[in-house]
């Protein structure tokens, strides 16, 4: 199983992609958070970084899942 690295307080658990995989699923919330927190970013640049260096970046089908928080409206 693939993780990203520096994002362990952001792992929501496990589930089962389609071919049948167990891929780690991360909060992306909790990775932009870690992003602010740790590296100094602002919301803004922790969000064009996530998106394209983290979310964007495919690395087999292990590739982990990243999802927003549900919050009802």
């Amino acid at each position: 199983m693939l993780t990203a690295d520096g994002f362990d307080s952001a792992i929501l658990g496990t589930t089962t992609s389609w071919e049948g995989d167990e891929v780690m699923v991360y909060s992306v919330t909790e990775c932009l958070n870690v992003l602010m927190e740790r590296d100094g970013m602002s919301a803004g640049d922790a969000a064009e970084f996530f998106d394209f260096n983290v979310a964007g970046a495919y690395v087999g089908k292990l590739t982990p899942i990243f999802v927003w928080d549900y919050t009802e409206s």
